[in-house]
Order: C-alpha cells, then structure tokens, then sequence
C-alpha cells in the first residue's frame, strides 16, 4: 500500500516543465465538433485527442514554426502550419468513408490497414463506443459480426466466436494494454470484470479465428485486444453517471447505477500518469428455469426431481437400496422391504432465487504511470496497476456466485518505436464465492443428514402403503413425513445455516470456495523494419508460470501450491510484391508446456490489393492452431455433487483420493472391508462409460443379460493438446459508398479437447458386456453388484476424442451512408459444425451456437444540432447447448436496442438515453441462467 501512496503522490505532486502550447478546435464540414481526432506534429511523437467539444491542447518542447496533421476515423486527415506558440488553430475536416483505411495493430503485431489485414478482424472505436445503444461499451461488443454473447449473469458476459464456447471459454483469450484477463484458477475471462472503463478505451479490435501463431496456446478461437488511452494524448478529468433499470418477469423492475471518473495528466513531455475508478451495482437476473435436468418439462411430482435452478435435490438414492440397509440393520422386515418400489428418490432441494441475494457489482480501479526519459515515444516505461472486484454468477459444471470475488494485475512494460519487453503478475481471491449446489446440499444436512431423510421417507412409504394408500399418495406422505422439520427460506434458522455453510469451505458440510491463485507473465516483441529493408521481420517470446492455490477445495493442491509452466516463440516475415499489390505474410511459433511436446504453429497468408485505386483485396490464409489443455484439463479434483470433475495429468490421478462407504453386507464382502480407497486411476482405468450404465440401468431388472450386454469399458487417454488447421477467404472493398466485408471460414479440429462421464465401481473390474450369470467370484458379476447398489462414483473426465470435427462459416458485412449523415450498416454470418456422434457417443462438442444470426443497425449522429441518434438490432436462429451442467435448446431471439443522445457543448457533457431488448420478449443465452429481460438506462458524460 505504500508503494501505491508513492506512485499516486508522485502523479499528483510532480513538477510541470514549460512547454510550448497549441489548442483549437477540430469540425466536420457541417460545423459540428468532432470528438477523438488525433493531432500530431509532423516528425515528431507528441499528440494530443480532441474532447467531446471537438477542442484540443497540444503542449509540445518543440519551437514553432512546424507541421501538424490532424485525423480522425471517417473524415480526410488535414495539415496545418503553426507558426507561433500558443497559437489557435480551427480545422475542419471532411468527410470520408474510412472504415476500411482504420489502422489496427493486431492481426500482425504491426500497424496496418483493416483493409490489408490478411485475416477478419473487427474493430470498435471511440465513435462506436459513443453511438452504441448498449448499457455498456462491453455489452456493445454484442453487434459486431462474428460475436455471439454467453450471459450468465448481469456482470458477467462470456465472447464466443466461432463456435465451441460456454460460459467458461477457455478458447478465447482477452488482452487490455496487452495483459491477458484470464482468472489464473479458472483459465477463462470474467467478462470486463477486471478490464477497461469506457472512458478510457481507446480502440478494441476482434480477431475471430485461430490465432495461436502469433499470441500462442489460448488463442485458439479468437482474441479481443481492448486498448486504454494514452495521459500523453488524452489529458484531463472526464466522468460518467448512468441510472436505469432492469425489467424482468422473474426479479421485476430493478434500478441500477453506474458511474466513474478518470484523471489524466502529462507533467511534461517525459511525465505522465492517470487514474480510472468505476462503479456498477444492480440486480442479477434471477435464473428460475425449474424444468428436470432429467425429463421433459417441469415436474416436481416426479419422485427424482432434479431442477435446473434447484439445488440439494441431486442428492440422491434406490429407496429400496434404503430398504435393504434398515432390513440388515433389524429395523424393518424384510417383507416390507418388498413394498418399497426399486428406484431413486431424491432430497427436497432449494430454489437459486433463496440462495444468493441476486446482487451483481463490479468495481474497477487502475492508475498508471508513463515516463519517457527523451521525451518521445522512442522508449516509454509504464507502470500499471489494475483492480477489480465485485459479485456476479458463474456457471460451469454447477451455478456459483462469484461474491466479493477480487483480482489484481500489476505489468511493467518498456515499448518502443518497434519492440516492447512486459512483465505481469494476476491474483485473484476468491472472497467468500461459494458453490450454490452444495449450499443447497449442505443447508439440507444441517437439518437432517441423508441417512435419516431417506430412511424416513422409506419407512413412511411403507406406512403409507400398507394402509391402502396408492404409489402417488404414499410418495407424498413419505416427503412431508422426510421434510418435517426443514429450514424454510427467510426465517432465521435457514439464515443461520445458510451462512454456516457458505463460509465453510469443506464439501462435506460447506460449499465456500477458496481461491489464492497467481499468473507470472513476460513476453517481448522486436520489429527489425528499420534495420533490415528487403522485408519486414519481427520476433518475439512469452513465458507464462501458473501458481494454483484453491488449497484443495478445486485442485488437488491441499498440500501446497502445484506450480506449472509454458513458454513460446515466434517469427514473422512480411513482404510485399507487385508494385506492393500483393502482400505475403508467413509466421510460426513454437510452444511448450510443461506435461507435452512442443508444438509448431505456422501461419501462411496473402493479401492482393486490386484495382486502380486498390480498393478491392481478397485475402486468403492458412494457419494452424493449437491450444494446450487448461489447468483445469489437467489439475482439477472437484466435486460437483454428481460427479467428481478430474484433471488427467498423471501425478493429478494419484494426487487425488477418496474414502468412500460401501453399502450392503456382499458389497462390503467383495470390497474387502465397509469402505474403499478411490483416485483418479479408477476413474481413468477401471469405469464404464456413464451413457452405458444408464442404458444398462434401464433394463437391468426386467432383463439383466440384455443390461449388461450394453456395458462398455471406458477406453480413454490423458488429455493432450488440441489442434485445428484454419482456411480463410475473405474480400473488402469501398463500392460506391458501400463497405463490403465478406470472409468464410472452414476449420478441422483433431484431439479435440472435451469431456466423458465415466462411473467407477468400487469394486469389481469393468469389462465389455460382463456376463451376470457368472459366479459370485467373476469381477466382472462384482462390478454388476457395484453398478445395482449404489456402489461407484461418477467422474467428469478431461479427454479429447479421437473423431475428426469439422467447422464453417460465413459471414458478411455491409454499410453505407445512405442520405446525407444517416448511416445504416447490416451483418450476416452462417456458422456449422460436422461430428459423428455415433462414432463417440459419450462426447459432447459442446458447438453452441447458432446456424443463422443477422445484425443491423441505423443511426446519425447528427441529426441535428448536437442530436444524435441510434438502433441496432439482432436475431439468431435456436440451436443446441451443451455443457456439463445441463444440455437443451435455446431458442430463437429477437432484440433491439436504441439510444438517443444530446451534446452540451457549455456544459462539456453528453446526455444519453438507451434501452435494451426493447419490446421483446426475455430470452436466454445460457441454458440454466437467468432470461434476459428488459434494460433502460440514462447517462451524462462529461469530458475535459
């Protein structure tokens, strides 16, 4: 902390230096202001931005009489001469359709334009970012072509593209000032959690697709690069203040507030520092989908109910296994056992709604300092610090609120004119997260542990039963004989074993996660344009250290820390051809992790510029991908109340253990005592598929031969990396004022990465169709037993299949001012995948997402004096999810949203007002969370 209270002094107290300024006034050819033009000086580095007002200073060391060049996105660039020191200049610029000619930086690690990119890339700026009609800049990212929003709760939305993601996209890598965003225990990106505040972005480019040749291992479905601004260019105080509401059937009309602040400042032309703070509170939307994970609908008659949003109902057991016990026992006869029916009853659970306050937060705080010690940009060394915590809901293989969840990153980084050297650290801290399900679970057993519960709930049955009630009644009776006693939500004896249980971390009798994991990053960049001239070459590295530390709530690390590590390189070489029509760009990096061999990722690609003007380039690409297995993939040791989620690296399976009771008197006879010792290796090489078990489950009493023969040994190997080999064509041009961008895609996966339900027995050895007409001695017969009495454990194996899967898409772009300052833009993309399921029945894909989505938008920003206005609009086809927690459809969903707004040019602010999902019905974009309702929002901006 008091390093902090040094840099923030040493931002605040520093001493200006005397310079020479320039200020003015940037307009288009319609007189009004532009906001985010650049002004350079001609030859040199210092810059300045425009503010909302379209005014700028330029402080600059340099003598008059020089050059300045002032640009800005959509408008021709214009020279100006400065001829005397505080000088003011008014420029106006002229329109021009530009969108193609915008430079972005990270398709080759070098500045070109998007027109040349030699893959799709999709960019938001400044503009875009002040016109979207989303309550936020982040949730705008929504309407760019190739994106498709995982939402799992109000502050935490997941970026797919391309395919193969749920919430937890661990395909998908997320870069703010070149920091990687990924949580270091979970591998994946909490949405803008810890990212960038709106007033500080100062661009954010897409890149769809493989990209592991240039940014490694998790760029392997694509790679959002959000960009902060600069204190040499972007000076002053701006601030922001948005209230609104969120509507839904479910939470009704809730308000929400969001507001923040960011202080920049250049002391000198070697000096600069700023701050950023941001504050979002609001209501969750509530998640109450109570359909069976299990059967159609919802149906809580059902006597194994296990809804979606409900959780303690997964406990549960064979009623007549229960029977059997208290028979042995001399509690009851075993002629009543007889009455009890031969299937699984499960626990009364709770609705999400009563165990999480629904609340979603996220506060933001970063500060950085800039120095340049020659005063340009040929050499600048930055310090930052981010921050960012809060509460939001995570899904995976279970619902988990993320409260007071806390991460920070530090970097170091030295860049210049052609290279940059970095050095980051992440920690996260869990705070006091916990696992809804095992809150539900354990809430249940601080009332009433299982084994009392069932045996209630079967002894009343047979009460009930033997008084001539019918199966139906008896089953009622039997529940509210079990659950007498139980705590009811809202009352203070629930209160009090709610908050035991969220602050214990065991699974036995808590549901607390606990989470002190850290990143050590470094990576390093050099272009050797200045030194060598036949081509432009640059190279570069990254080493990553992952320190994993749930302290054996998540991983297998109870007894310390598990310390993993990776490294890359890569090169690349760009040269032109053709009077530099053609353009040539060959890349390849290699890679090693830790646990495999190395792998090479090369990257092929052309880029032809046709025409007189060469306004029209096709692009064409080839590359290769590749993504190492997730620590999760290989460390984790997690139990999610159904199964056990197990890591596949080889000291991970005997890492983790389990004593576990055996049940029966003969179960306990072939086990060899009343309990077993279980670890990863049974998981991996002693269980049967759990799809075979459930088709054996289904006959088993009414033909125990034709069950069996449906057994099938798991046949699985430790995960490994996953590879795919992208093909790209694409086309951009300006026709006649129109925007094209066309891009398809086709994509081959091998050892692809997914997961297998596979169920070990306690005993017995799992063999293809074992014979249950073998003697008691034959393992196989033992393992039958096993299956029958409730004697295995289920696992959640990381694995990858050995079936080729196969992807392609479409996508295309088009947009136009149509009349005078009316812009209207449309996007369109297909997207498929290809997958024997027949070939490996047990392995989910896990594609979601939609077939056919289409998106569009129409706006003008000057519609009239300071009157600005946009709609945007999206549809998407319905299409499958999949993901370990549950599977279903999600349906189609139409959505619009709009926004009007107003500059005050005297008060330097901006006033907006937007809503999302106007008149539309509440939709979902992750089976198991909450619609998405309706958002009405109010914001006043404020800029320098």
């Amino acid at each position: 902390m008091r390093v902090y209270l040094l840099f923030l002094s040493l931002f605040f107290c520093s001493l200006t230096f005397a310079q020479n300024s320039i200020s003015g006034i940037v307009t288009d050819s319609n007189n009004q202001p532009i906001p985010g033009a650049n002004i350079k000086i001609v030859g040199e580095t210092a810059g300045s931005i425009t503010d909302i007002d379209g005014r700028f200073i330029l402080n600059s060391s340099k003598k008059p009489p020089f050059v300045i060049i002032v640009t800005s996105v959509g408008y021709g660039s214009q020279k100006v001469t400065v001829s005397s020191n505080n000088q003011k200049v008014a420029v106006k610029l002229a329109d021009e359709e530009t969108k193609l000619n915008e430079i972005v930086v990270s398709a080759s690690r070098t500045p070109e334009r998007v027109l040349e990119s030699p893959v799709t890339i999709e960019r938001m700026s400044i503009a875009d970012i002040k016109k979207t009609a989303s309550a936020t800049f982040y949730d705008g990212l929504e309407n760019l072509k190739e994106v498709q929003m995982n939402t799992s709760s109000l502050s935490f939305k997941s970026i797919n593209t391309r395919g193969f993601a749920t919430v937890a996209n661990t395909r998908f890598m997320q870069l703010v000032d070149g920091m990687d965003n990924s949580s270091p225990l979970l591998n994946f990106v909490l949405g803008n959690m810890i990212g960038v505040s709106e007033i500080d972005v100062q661009s954010v480019e897409l890149l769809p697709g493989a990209s592991s040749a240039l940014y490694g291992a998790n760029a392997f479905n694509g790679i959002l690069f959000m960009n902060s601004k600069s204190p040499f260019t972007s000076q002053g105080i701006t601030a922001y203040a948005k209230f609104g509401q969120t509507s839904q059937e479910a939470a009704g009309s809730n308000d929400f507030i969001d507001y923040g602040v960011r202080m920049a400042h250049a002391f000198s032309s070697k000096l600069a520092g700023k701050v950023n703070f941001t504050y979002m509170r609001g209501t969750d939307w509530y998640a109450t989908n109570y359909n069976d994970k299990t059967h159609s609908g919802i149906d809580r008659s059902n006597v194994n109910y296990d809804g979606i949003n409900v959780y303690g109902d997964e406990v549960s057991t064979n009623i007549k296994g229960v029977g059997q016990a208290l028979a042995s026992l001399g509690l009851i006869s075993g002629a009543a056992v007889n009455l009890l029916p031969n299937y699984n009853v499960s626990r009364t659970g709770y609705n999400e709604v009563d165990l999480t306050d629904n609340k979603a937060s996220n506060t933001k705080i970063d500060f950085s300092l800039h120095y340049r010690p020659f005063g340009n940009e040929n050499l600048e060394v930055i310090w930052q610090s981010k921050f960012g915590f809060g509460n939001a809901v995570y899904q995976g293989a279970n619902r988990y609120y993320l409260n007071n969840f806390f991460m920070q990153q530090h970097k170091l980084e030295f860049k210049g004119k052609n290279f940059f050297v970095r050095g980051y650290t992440t920690t996260e801290d869990g705070g006091e997260s916990y696992d809804m399900l095992f809150t539900g679970i354990n809430v249940n057993r601080k009332w009433k542990d299982d084994k009392t519960w069932f045996g209630q709930y079967a002894g009343a049955y047979i009460q009930s039963t033997l008084a001539g009630m019918t199966p139906e009644n008896a089953h009622i009776i039997a529940r509210n004989t079990a659950d007498t006693g139980r705590f009811l939500p809202g009352t203070p004896e629930f209160k009090a074993a709610f908050n035991s249980v969220i602050a214990d971390p065991s699974v036995l009798s808590g549901s607390k996660l606990v989470d002190n994991s850290k990143i050590y990053h470094s990576d390093a960049n050099y272009n050797f344009k200045d030194i060598i001239k036949f081509a432009e070459i640059q190279v570069g590295g990254s080493f990553r250290l992952y320190e994993l530390n749930s302290h054996g709530r998540i991983y297998t690390d109870a007894n310390g820390p598990i310390n993993y590590n990776e490294y890359g390189a890569y090169g690349q070489l760009t040269k032109r051809f053709l009077e530099d029509r053609l353009k040539f760009t060959g890349s390849v990096r290699y890679d090693k992790s830790k646990n495999f061999d190395g792998s090479v990722s090369p990257r092929i690609s052309l880029v032809y510029s046709g025409g007189e003007s060469k306004k029209h380039n096709f692009r064409a690409s080839f590359q290769t991908g590749f993504r190492n297995p997730s620590t999760q993939d290989q460390y984790i040791g997690f139990n999610v109340g159904s199964a056990i989620l197990l890591g596949s690296a080889p000291d991970n399976l005997t890492r983790y253990s389990e004593t576990l009771p055996v049940s029966t008197a003969v179960g306990q006879a072939f086990a060899g005592g009343s309990s077993v010792v279980m670890t990863g290796l049974n998981a991996y090489n002693n269980s049967y598929t759990a799809s075979s078990v459930q088709a054996f489950g289904a006959l088993a009493a009414s033909d125990p031969i034709a069950g069996s023969a449906l057994l099938r040994k798991t046949n699985v190997n430790y995960v490994k990396p996953e590879q795919v080999k992208a093909f790209e064509l694409g086309y951009r041009s300006l026709i006649k004022d129109v925007s094209i961008d066309i891009n398809g895609y086709y994509n081959i996966y091998n050892d692809f990465i997914g997961n297998l339900n596979v169920v070990a027995p306690f005993y017995g050895t799992a063999n293809d169709s074992p014979n249950p007409l073998a003697g008691p001695t034959d393992s196989g017969v033992q393992s039958l037993h096993a299956l029958q009495n409730g004697n295995y454990r289920a696992y959640q194996l990381y694995t990858n299949t050995n079936i080729e899967i196969k992807s392609l898409g479409f996508g295309l772009g088009l947009s136009k001012k149509v009349y005078r300052n009316f812009e209207a833009g449309v996007n369109y993309n297909f997207a498929e995948f290809n997958f024997d399921q027949e070939k490996d029945p047990s392995f989910e894909a896990g594609f979601n997402t939609p077939k056919h989505r289409v998106k569009a938008s129409f706006g003008n920003e000057k519609l009239f004096d300071n009157f600005g206005f946009n709609i945007s609009g999206r549809w998407n086809s319905e299409y499958l999810w999949q993901s370990t927690m549950v599977d279903g459809m999600i349906d189609a969903a139409t959505v619009i949203d709009a926004q009007v707004n107003y500059n005050m040019p005297k008060l330097k602010s901006t006033l907006k007002l937007g809503a999302s999902n106007i008149g539309g019905k509440e939709y979902t974009q992750v089976l198991g969370a909450g619609l998405i309702g309706h958002q009405y929002f109010a914001s006043w901006t404020i800029n320098p």
